[in-house]
C-alpha cells in the first residue's frame, strides 16, 4: 500500500514522483473535473446562490480511475496549484472522493523542487474554505453575467455573442483609448538643437535650447525658431555653469506575474499566452542534466516581491563567485509589495539560482523555456546585486543670452547591470556622452538647427501595457491577466494590429450599448472594488453569498431597466469598407465579423448574398502552379504562406514570398533565414540561391 498524491498536470506529477520515490503514487487530475453545467445557467439564485456542479463529461473515466486509486491508498494528499484555483481543485475532488473535510489532507507546493515538496509534505492543512469561496464566488459572478448578459447582446446586436464582467471593462478601456486618439489634435512645436565640440577635438555633443533671457522658452512656429536662429549667428557659445552629481542606480524588483509579462513582450517579443506556458513548464519541472526532473521557477501566479533567505544566499554565493565580493550590497535588497498583493508565494525567482541559463539549455530544452528561464533567472540574479554608481554632470551652455541645457554621464561602478537591465518602452532614448569640460571654456559650433515637432496622441494599448494598467487599476488578478486578453481577442472584440491592441467595429459597438446600459458593470472602479472584495472572501473577512447578493440586486436592476429601454431596438455594426468589388453584382465589398471572424460580404445583401474570406496576397506567384501565394495561419495560429489553389496545388513554405524573381526561371523568390539568410527560388528542378549579404 502506498499514499496517493492528486496534482493538476502530468509535468508536474512525473516531476512530484521523483522527489517522493516509490512509498507515493501521483496522479494528475488534468485541472478541474466538475463545474457548472454549459446547458444552463447552474446557480440556484434563490437559494443563497447554490452551484450546481457536475462532473466533466469527458473526465468521466479519469474521476473513475482516481476513485479506485484513492481507495485502495492508505491515505490522500491533494496537491493542486498553491492558488485559489488550486484550492477549488482540491476541494473538488475532496468531495468527489468522499474525503474528511476536517482532515490535513491538502499540501501545496510553492516550488517543484526537494525542499519545495519536503516543506509541502510536511505541513498538510485542512482545505482553506476562505480561498474555495473567493474563487466560488469568482466562477459564480462570471456565470451570472455571461448567462443572464449574453441574451440581451444576441436580442439587441446579434446571436453568438457573449458579455464577461472582467473582459467587458478591458474592452471598454482600450476602446476609451481609441476614442482619446481620434479626438486628439495635434500641435505643432519646434525646438532648437545645437552639436558643439571643444577645441581639438572633432567629437560632438548636443545641447538644447531652455531659456532666452531668462525666460522658458516655447516655440510655437517657424517664425519664432527663425528669430531666435538669427540672433544666434555668429555667437559664442560658453561653459557658464557646471553641476556635477553621483547618481546611484537600483536594480528592478524580482518577477511578478504582471512583471514577467510585460518584460516578455518588450524583449521577447512573447505574448502573455506564450509567457505562461513556459513559466507553467519551467515551474512543473523539466529533465535537466544530472537532475532528473526538476521544477526551475517557483510558483508564477504571484503579485508578491517577497525572496526567501535561502534564496538570497543562494544568489549572494553566486555572485561572489562570477563577480566578486563588491557586486554584493551592504544590506540585502528588500523590496515593498503593493498593498493589495496576496503574500502567500514568493516573487518569480529560480529555484536553483546556481543552475545558469547556459546549463539549463544544455538539458535540450524548448527554446521559449531557455529564454524565459533566462530572463528571470537574470532579472533575479541582477536584483540582489549591488547598485550602479554613475558619475552625472549637468552643464548650462550660453550663447548671447540664449540658455542651452545638456547632460551627460559616466559610470563609475557598473554594479548589476554588468548582468541584466530593465527594457522600457522608451528604451530608444540615448545617452549623451560629454567630454571633460571648464567654466568659463569656449566651444565650437557644428550645427544649429530648428527642428518642427508635433504632439503626440495617447499610444494604443499593447499587451504589456493593458496588462499594467490592469495591475495599477486592480482589474482582475495575476492569474486572469492571460485569459481577459485572450477571450477579448477571440471574441472579435479587440484585434492585434502589430503589437497593438485596436477594437473592432463588432467591439466599439458592444461596449457602447454596454456602457450606456451597464454603466456600473464596465467601471474599473466598481470592478476593482470586487477585486477587493474578493481578496476579503479570500482573507475570511467578508462572506461570499453575501457579496453575491450585494452584486446581484444592482446588476439584476440594471438589466431590468435595459430590456425596458431596449424594447424593440436593435443595433447594428457597422460595415468595414473595402476597395473590392463583388464579382457577382458590381457593388463593393464590406468586412463583416461573424462567429468564426471577419468575412467579405457584399453591401447589396439582401439582394446579393455573396461571401468569401478574407485573404492576404503576398504578390508572389506559385513556383509550383503560378496562381497567388497567399500568407495563411495554421491552427496554432503559426503563419505561412501558401498557393490559392490548395489543397489541389500543395505548394506551402515558412519562407518569407518577395517581389525578387529568379535571374534563371522567372519564379517569384523567397527569403529565408531572416535578413541574414538567402533567396531561394522553390521551382521544382531550378535550385536557384543568393545569399542576402551580396547585397551589401
Amino acid at each position: 500500500m502506498s499514499d496517493l498524491v492528486i496534482v493538476e498536470s502530468p509535468h508536474k506529477a512525473k516531476t512530484v514522483k521523483r522527489y517522493l520515490g516509490s512509498d507515493y503514487e501521483v496522479v494528475a487530475s488534468m485541472g478541474h473535473l466538475r463545474d457548472l453545467p454549459k446547458s444552463k445557467l447552474g446557480v440556484d439564485i434563490d437559494h443563497s446562490f447554490e452551484p450546481q456542479y457536475i462532473n466533466i463529461k469527458d473526465k468521466e473515466s479519469l474521476i473513475k480511475e482516481i476513485k479506485k486509486k484513492a481507495k485502495a491508498a492508505d491515505h490522500v494528499y491533494l496537491a493542486g496549484d498553491p492558488d485559489r484555483e488550486g484550492e477549488a481543485i482540491s476541494w473538488h475532488l475532496a468531495q468527489l472522493l468522499g474525503l474528511d473535510m476536517n482532515d490535513k489532507n491538502r499540501v501545496a507546493f510553492n516550488e517543484i523542487t526537494a525542499s519545495g515538496i519536503k516543506a509541502g509534505m510536511e505541513n498538510p492543512r485542512t482545505i482553506d474554505l476562505n480561498l474555495v469561496n473567493a474563487q466560488q464566488a469568482r466562477r459564480i459572478l462570471d456565470r451570472i453575467v455571461g448567462y443572464k448578459l449574453s441574451p440581451f447582446l444576441w436580442r439587441k446586436i446579434r446571436r453568438g455573442l457573449s458579455a464577461g464582467r472582467v473582459q467587458s471593462v478591458a474592452v471598454k478601456m482600450i476602446c476609451d483609448r481609441e476614442e482619446e486618439i481620434r479626438a486628439f489634435k495635434s500641435t505643432e512645436y519646434w525646438s532648437i538643437d545645437a552639436k558643439l565640440h571643444t577645441k581639438g577635438s572633432k567629437k560632438t555633443f548636443s545641447a538644447k535650447l531652455t531659456t532666452v533671457d531668462g525666460e522658458k522658452v516655447e516655440l510655437a512656429d517657424k517664425e519664432q525658431t527663425d528669430a531666435i536662429l538669427a540672433r544666434l549667428e555668429n555667437a559664442d557659445y560658453v561653459v557658464d555653469k557646471i553641476k556635477k552629481s553621483v547618481h546611484k542606480k537600483s536594480p528592478a524588483a524580482p518577477f511578478t506575474t504582471s512583471t514577467l509579462q510585460q518584460e516578455a513582450s518588450r524583449r521577447l517579443g512573447f505574448q502573455g499566452r506564450r509567457t505562461m506556458k513556459a513559466a507553467q513548464e519551467l515551474y512543473e519541472g523539466l529533465d535537466i542534466k544530472g537532475m532528473g526532473a526538476t521544477g526551475l521557477i517557483t510558483y508564477m501566479r504571484t503579485d508578491s516581491l517577497r525572496i526567501s533567505d535561502e534564496a538570497r544566499a543562494a544568489a549572494y554565493n553566486f555572485i561572489r563567485d562570477k563577480y566578486g565580493d563588491k557586486y554584493i550590497p551592504d544590506t540585502p535588497k528588500k523590496y515593498k509589495s503593493k498593498g493589495n498583493a496576496q503574500d502567500a508565494h514568493e516573487a518569480i525567482r529560480p529555484t536553483h539560482p546556481e543552475l545558469t541559463p547556459d546549463e539549463v539549455k544544455e538539458s535540450g530544452v524548448t527554446n521559449d523555456q531557455y529564454k524565459l528561464y533566462k530572463l528571470i533567472w537574470e532579472r533575479f540574479i541582477a536584483s540582489q546585486m549591488s547598485n550602479c554608481i554613475m558619475d552625472t554632470v549637468s552643464v548650462d551652455i550660453l550663447a548671447n543670452g540664449c540658455m542651452f541645457k545638456t547632460t551627460g554621464y559616466s559610470v563609475k561602478f557598473d554594479g548589476f547591470t554588468v548582468l541584466y537591465e530593465e527594457t522600457k518602452d522608451n528604451d530608444d532614448e540615448k545617452k549623451n556622452v560629454l567630454p571633460p569640460l571648464e567654466k568659463g571654456e569656449k566651444l565650437r559650433l557644428k550645427e544649429l538647427k530648428g527642428n518642427q515637432h508635433f504632439t503626440q496622441p495617447p499610444a494604443r494599448y499593447t499587451e504589456a501595457s493593458l496588462v499594467k494598467a490592469f495591475e495599477e487599476t486592480g482589474i482582475g488578478r495575476p492569474s486572469t491577466y492571460v485569459s481577459t486578453i485572450t477571450t477579448i481577442i477571440s471574441r472579435s472584440y479587440i484585434e492585434r494590429d502589430g503589437k497593438q491592441l485596436k477594437p473592432t467595429a463588432l467591439g466599439e459597438t458592444v461596449n457602447s450599448l454596454m456602457s450606456d446600459h451597464f454603466g456600473k458593470l464596465v467601471d474599473v472602479g466598481f470592478t476593482a472594488n470586487m477585486e477587493t472584495n474578493l481578496d476579503k472572501i479570500e482573507n475570511g473577512k467578508k462572506g461570499w453569498v453575501k457579496t453575491l447578493d450585494e452584486f446581484y440586486k444592482d446588476f439584476d436592476s440594471e438589466l431590468s431597466v435595459a430590456e425596458e429601454a431596449m424594447d424593440g431596438k436593435r443595433v447594428k455594426v457597422p460595415d468595414e469598407e473595402t476597395d473590392q468589388v463583388c464579382e457577382l453584382c458590381g457593388k463593393p465589398m464590406v468586412i463583416k465579423i461573424g462567429r468564426f471572424g471577419k468575412f467579405l460580404a457584399c453591401s447589396g445583401f439582401p439582394e446579393c448574398t455573396n461571401t468569401k474570406r478574407i485573404v492576404t496576397e503576398t504578390g508572389a506567384d506559385c513556383p509550383y502552379c503560378g496562381k497567388k501565394v497567399l500568407l495563411k495561419k495554421s491552427k496554432k495560429g503559426k503563419k505561412y504562406y501558401g498557393c490559392e489553389d490548395n489543397p489541389t496545388c500543395g505548394f506551402m513554405t515558412w519562407d518569407i514570398p518577395t517581389e525578387h524573381k529568379c535571374p534563371d526561371c522567372g519564379s517569384s523568390l523567397f527569403q529565408k533565414g531572416g535578413k541574414n539568410g538567402k533567396l531561394v527560388c522553390h521551382k521544382v528542378g531550378c535550385g536557384y540561391e543568393k545569399d542576402l549579404s551580396d547585397e551589401g
